[in-house]
Formats: C-alpha cells, sequence, structure tokens
C-alpha cells in the first residue's frame, strides 16, 4: 500500500524538519510504502529551500511548487492532485495535527472505512475567543449546511482511499472550502478522536479577517440560506411597513392626531434603504461566486514539481527544446 502525506506549507521554514522527522517515524509501518507531498504555496522564506534539502532523503517526496500564494484551500487541492498513493493524508505543517495518530487511522481504514477524520477533543494554544468562534461556526454550518453533515470540530487531518480522493478531485470549483468538498463526497467513514496541540513554531497565519472569508466561503458554497432570510426579512420590513402606515392613517382620521412628520419619515426611509442594500450584498456575494465560476480558470498554476518523473521527462521534452529556443531568441 503507497500512503501519499500531502502537506500545504507556507512559511513554514522554522517547523518543516522536525514534522517530516516525525512523519517520517510514525509512518514506518509494516507493508506501507510512504510518499510526502509538500506543496510550496509562494512562501517568501526559505521553505522552498528546506524542501528541497529533504529531497536528499530516503523517503520518496515530491515538491510541487504553486507560481504564487493561491491559499490554504488551493494548495491543498494541488497536493491531493499531485498524490498517488493508494490511500492519501492531508496534514498541516504546523505540528498541531499529530502524525503519530496515521497509523490509527490506517488501522481503521483496515477495517473497512473509505474516510477517516480526526476530531479535536481540545485544542491546546488557542485563544478562548478563537474556540468560541470556531465552535459557533461549525454550529451554524450544521444547521444550515443542507444535506451535506459537517462534523463539528474536525479540519482538514483525515484519511482517504482513492476511491473517495478520486470522488473529490472532480469536484472543480473556485471557491474551495475543503473541509465542506470533504463531507460532499461521502462514503463510509468514522471519526478518531485526538486532543490538538500548540503551533510548534512561530505564528498563525489565519487572522480573524482570513476566518470570516473563509466562513463566508463555507456557507455561500454550501446552502442558499442567506438569499432565503433575505427574502424573508423583505417581507418582514414591508409587513411592517404597511402596518406602521395604517396605524398612522387611522390614528389621524378616527382621533385626528397629525400625520408625523420628518424624523418618522427619514427612520422609514433609512430602514428600508438599510434592508435593501443589505439583501444586494447577500445576492452580490452569490452573484460573484457565480461570475468566478463561469470563467473556468484553472485552479493553479505550477512553477515546479520535483523530483521530475519519468512522464514529466518524457513528455516534457518538447517543452524543454521550446524554452532553449525562446532563451536563444531572446539572447539575439
Amino acid at each position: 500500500m503507497l500512503l501519499s502525506i500531502v502537506v500545504p506549507c507556507y512559511n513554514e521554514q522554522s517547523g518543516i524538519a522536525e514534522f517530516h522527522k516525525r512523519t517520517k517515524a510514525a509512518c514506518k509501518i509494516d507493508g506501507i510504502e510512504l510518499e510526502i507531498v509538500y506543496v510550496n504555496d509562494g512562501s517568501s522564506d526559505e521553505t522552498l529551500n528546506r524542501l528541497r534539502e529533504l529531497m536528499n532523503d530516503n523517503v520518496s517526496v515530491t515538491v510541487v511548487d504553486l507560481s504564487r500564494n493561491y491559499g490554504k484551500e488551493i494548495a491543498l487541492s494541488a497536493g491531493l492532485d499531485h498524490a498517488r498513493g493508494d490511500v492519501v493524508v492531508p496534514i498541516d505543517a504546523d505540528l498541531q495535527d499529530p502524525p503519530e495518530l496515521i497509523p490509527e487511522m490506517i488501522d481503521k481504514h483496515c477495517e473497512g472505512y473509505n474516510v477517516v477524520y480526526a476530531r479535536r477533543r481540545s485544542r491546546a494554544g488557542e485563544s478562548w475567543l478563537k474556540k468560541k468562534t470556531a465552535a459557533l461556526f461549525y454550529r451554524a454550518m450544521t444547521r444550515v449546511g443542507g444535506k451535506v453533515e459537517l462534523p463539528a470540530n474536525v479540519g482538514d487531518f483525515r484519511l482517504m482511499d482513492r476511491k473517495s480522493l478520486d470522488a473529490l478531485l472532480q469536484l472543480r470549483e473556485q471557491h474551495r472550502f475543503m473541509k465542506g468538498l470533504f463531507a460532499v463526497v461521502g462514503f463510509r467513514q468514522i471519526a478518531i478522536e485526538y486532543d490538538r496541540d500548540p503551533r510548534f513554531a512561530d505564528e498563525t497565519k489565519w487572522s480573524y479577517w482570513k476566518l470570516w472569508n473563509l466562513s463566508l466561503e463555507a456557507i455561500t458554497s454550501f446552502t442558499i440560506l442567506p438569499l432565503k432570510l433575505s427574502t424573508y426579512l423583505g417581507l418582514l420590513v414591508a409587513m411592517f411597513a404597511f402596518i406602521y402606515g395604517a396605524y398612522i392613517v387611522l390614528k389621524a382620521i378616527f382621533f385626528g392626531d397629525p400625520v408625523d412628520g420628518f424624523p418618522s419619515l427619514i427612520a422609514i426611509v433609512t430602514l428600508i434603504g438599510g434592508v435593501q442594500l443589505m439583501v444586494l450584498g447577500v445576492i452580490g456575494e452569490y452573484l460573484g461566486r457565480i461570475f468566478n465560476e463561469t470563467k473556468r480558470r484553472p485552479l493553479y498554476f505550477v512553477q515546479d514539481v520535483l523530483p521530475k518523473s519519468e512522464s514529466d521527462q518524457s513528455s516534457g521534452t518538447d517543452a524543454a527544446l521550446t524554452n532553449d529556443t525562446e532563451k536563444a531568441f531572446k539572447c539575439d
């Protein structure tokens, strides 16, 4: 059995060597051949050089160097595209998810499960606010996700067999929320629980603003509930305006009270205008995603894949000649 470990990396120069060491030690299993696919997501530090050094190890290492920084979701997709394994385990390089859990995942897979995902029992090294917002997010996604059930407190760390991975790779949407896509494919799944460790080195790359945008990606990718809520909100405001208008008219007819003037008018116009802008914003979020999907651009571009496989070398001969010709032309 070939086991592929897929690791997206962005500025992980401080901890990548320790990650490689622990992963290699954890995956020394009889009957298992190990492949580690590192994806350099446009790192600005020495991450790429560190990954090249790891290629001198006696473990099969593939380095996918993307042309720029695409973000973790796209980098993870690139790694899964290049994984050759019978079973594949995506994992972060920060060692918050312990690679020592992989043998237990393989045992569960051997019991007949297509997907074995790791559920966080505790989250060390994270602030109270981040834990609370994460809990609220998973609770919201569980309720609004429709037919797709997103497991709570589960990240990207999981084992997938080739059947479930091939199904996942057919989903090529531009706005990618990988935790949701993992859930979409289904198949036989089981959870194993673990205690999440703090980061081994450096600080998290996820700011609250990035987490907020990821949450928007998740909600708009897997439910149209915000559009439905916008409709209900519009109906509610229209009903309120009708009732209030009837109240003003009846009060003037039966009690002789003058119609409320400028302040009430401004308040109503402002309320309705704010609701309209909010609803347009929700529609705009979905419309923007439709616009991006219709362009059908590739998810990513690859600067290089190391080492070159035999198929790459044979199929890339014409490309190499073309590059030499272009260089000569530029020199002339």
